[in-house]
């Protein structure tokens, strides 16, 4: 593990944590509610007492954290497509929202080699329906929209980027994700700046933890070989990332949001991530000593098409202005995903797991 770390000694040390007092009744749209990081969000939003409106598209595995979760009977849950424009108008409308949470999206990088249509219509256009869906639309305060730590032109270097560094992308959802990028920019510029909605942009590193069903996913595919007995085979096990618990970006979402309500100057980008970058090879390991075993194959050669070998990220903005910074390690973060795992094999309820992450988060305790 390598550590990035670029913040000098004097920046802020606190965990700020989102305020039930502020979410209590708040009226918050949250688009990519049935996925992984949405469903959390959404499970978190309720317990504080927001009033949660959803939109997405059903969940693609089963199981999927959504379901466990029984999240569609505790909120408005609609499910449909956002590049579906006159539905996304029709949903604003209708939930009148104060904070709009942007997750909707095709999130992962070899699917979109197989079909980068799609991965463009939902991610470019998509993103344009939703914030065409706010325009005169007097209730809405701020709207979060959350891209990936994958826009950045990558040079395959260790330095990490900050938040002006230039946008790019080799592969269709990392351009698909730029280009939202500067669909945001105009949008806010030419209409929501001056309706008073701050928007906002939140580029989190790649996340991990428990309900991730995903295919394609590092620990989700490790966790299903394992407990199918078989080998884990692993394409690019020296890749280096920024890995971090799924509470990390939904926290800082969620605080950054709260900010931005009452602070119109935080409408910009954000980068969100750990101070310490590792391999895949060391994230599997960690994994195997968590869950208890687990066989591996590790590729020698490269296989598959093009994917970024280096990526890092600068966050010293979110933690000197935010005082946004993690609160797991690595270490941390890996045990916590593979318990969460193991336990919901032996019958523990997706609630009373993420009740007990969450608690764990808030807390502080690792």
């Amino acid at each position: 593990m390598v550590n990035t770390s670029v913040v000098s000694p004097g920046a802020i040390s606190a965990f700020p944590a989102p305020e039930p007092s502020f979410w209590q009744g708040r009226r918050v749209l949250l688009t990519g509610h049935t996925g992984f990081k949405g469903a959390w969000l959404a499970f978190w939003l309720l317990r504080m007492g927001a009033t949660v409106t959803g939109l997405a598209l059903a969940p693609r595995t089963s199981p999927d954290l959504f379901d466990a979760l029984g999240l569609a009977g505790r909120m408005q849950s609609h499910i449909g497509d956002i590049r579906d424009a006159a539905l996304v108008r029709q949903i604003v409308a209708e939930s009148q929202p104060e904070i709009v949470l942007h997750l909707a999206a095709q999130a992962l990088v070899r699917p979109s080699y197989k079909d980068p249509l799609d991965t463009f219509s939902s991610n470019v256009m998509g993103t344009a329906n939703v914030l065409d869906a706010l325009r005169g639309v007097d209730s809405v305060r701020v709207a979060l929209m959350v891209t990936t730590d994958k826009v950045y032109r990558n040079r395959e270097l260790l330095t990490p980027y900050p938040e002006t560094a230039e946008l790019g992308g080799h592969d269709p959802y990392s351009a698909s994700k730029a280009a939202s990028e500067l669909v945001i920019a105009g949008y806010r510029s030419a209409f929501l700046a001056e309706q008073g909605v701050t928007v906002a942009v939140a580029r989190a590193g790649n996340v991990i933890g428990g309900g991730d069903w995903s295919e394609d996913r590092l620990l989700p595919d490790a966790v299903r070989a394992w407990q199918r007995h078989e080998r884990l085979q692993i394409r690019r096990p020296e890749s280096v990332r920024p890995w971090q618990h799924v509470l990390e970006p939904v926290s800082a979402y969620l605080t950054l949001a709260q900010r931005a309500y009452h602070l119109p100057g935080l409408g910009e980008a954000w980068n969100f991530g750990p101070d310490e970058v590792a391999t895949v090879r060391e994230v599997v390991e960690l994994a195997q000593g968590a869950y208890g075993g687990g066989e591996v194959d590790f590729a020698h050669d490269i296989i598959g098409p093009h994917e970024a070998g280096l990526l890092a990220l600068d966050v010293s903005k979110a933690r000197c202005e935010l005082g946004i910074r993690a609160r797991w390690d690595l270490q941390s973060a890996v045990r916590r995903t593979m318990c969460w795992y193991r336990d919901f094999e032996q019958g523990v309820s997706a609630s009373d797991l993420c009740e007990r992450d969450l608690d764990a988060f808030l807390l502080g305790t690792e």
